[in-house]
Order: C-alpha cells, then sequence, then structure tokens
C-alpha cells in the first residue's frame, strides 16, 4: 500500500509538478563583453563614425578597437571579399564604393567585426516533464548588435550595422515519447534505405 502511495505522489509530481520545482530547472546567460551595457549605448557609439572622416583613433575612443576592447575581430581585404563577394553574379561594380576601395587597396585595407550582445536562455515548467524529455519551454530574452567597420590607411571609408534590440523569443518541444523519442528517431533513421 505504501509503494501505491508513492508511485501515486510521483506520478502526480511527474505530471502537474509543484511550484518549487521550474527552479530546479537550468539556464543559460551569454554575454559577448564590450564597452556597451545594452544595444542603444552600442548603437550610439556606432552612430558617432563618419565614413570618410572617422580614423583609427576616434574608433578605439568610441570603443571600436580590438587591442583595448574583447571580441573586436580584425578582417583583411581577404575577408571582405569573402564576406561581400561570395556569390559569382555579385561583381565589384555593385558593391559600395568604400568596399571597392578597400579591396584595391589589398593589404592597405583592414576592417573591425564587433558583435556585443548579452542574451538569457530561461527554462520554465514542469522541472519532471524537462527532465524526462516529455516537454521543454525556453524562453529567450537580451538583444545583440552587429558592425562592420572598413578602413583603408586609417580612414574610416564604410559602415554597416545590424543586429536587433530586444530579443523575446519562446519555443517549445513536445516529445510524446519523453526519452524514448530520440531513440524512436534514431530507429527511423536505421530503417531508411
Amino acid at each position: 500500500m505504501a509503494l501505491k502511495r508513492v508511485s501515486l505522489a510521483l506520478l502526480f509530481l511527474f505530471f502537474t509538478g509543484t511550484a518549487g520545482c521550474g527552479g530546479l530547472l537550468p539556464s543559460t546567460r551569454k554575454t559577448v563583453q564590450s564597452p556597451w551595457v545594452n544595444f542603444y549605448q552600442a548603437k550610439h557609439a556606432y552612430d558617432q563614425i563618419e565614413v570618410e572622416k572617422s580614423t583609427a583613433k576616434s574608433l578605439r575612443d568610441l570603443g571600436f578597437d580590438p587591442y583595448i576592447n574583447p571580441n573586436v575581430q580584425i578582417l583583411t581585404y581577404v575577408d571582405i571579399i569573402q564576406r561581400f563577394m561570395f556569390n559569382p553574379s555579385i561583381r565589384m561594380k555593385d558593391l559600395a564604393p568604400g568596399l571597392q576601395r578597400c579591396i584595391r587597396a589589398g593589404t592597405e585595407c583592414r576592417a573591425y567585426s564587433i558583435t556585443p550582445g548579452i542574451t538569457s536562455d530561461v527554462r520554465k515548467g514542469n522541472f519532471f516533464l524537462d527532465f524526462f524529455n516529455f516537454k521543454r519551454h525556453i524562453h529567450e530574452t537580451g538583444w545583440n548588435f552587429q558592425a562592420l567597420v572598413v578602413m583603408v590607411d586609417d580612414t574610416v571609408v564604410y559602415k554597416q550595422w545590424g543586429g536587433n534590440p530586444a530579443i523575446d523569443s519562446t519555443t517549445i518541444t513536445k516529445n510524446p515519447l519523453g526519452p524514448l523519442q530520440s531513440a524512436g528517431d534514431l530507429l527511423i533513421n536505421m530503417v531508411k534505405p
């Protein structure tokens, strides 16, 4: 009789969960270090870069310096070619004038690529359903910013930005077979010719 009660209690917890069990779920926080704490600070610094006026020194003052700030990648003119002329149908004349100037300058061209941001993944819901892989609910929040600044002879000739000022997405994965779901997928793949 005691075994039956314990089994029923475990089943109840498994399917309904308790208020405190959600705290047992894992969470992830990823921070790409930069001088900016949010999207708007990064965008404000980027907006102060002026094509044909800003120099490597002014970029350093704004936080776009790979030797002072982490996570700023240095690119060469070859990287610019690969990034913007990835398809044979894209011709040199199709590129922005600053990019054309960079490619023609060869080794005198360098670029800085930076992607600061902060994202958090929080798993929500029933611990037991998540743990046994029946239902997983992940909520992602944060921001990211991407900037590319191209220089020839220490003068900015091209700049480009993008990003997401407010990430807020939810992913819910349901596996009716729970922990056996991946085994079923494995068997299906084994049977396929």
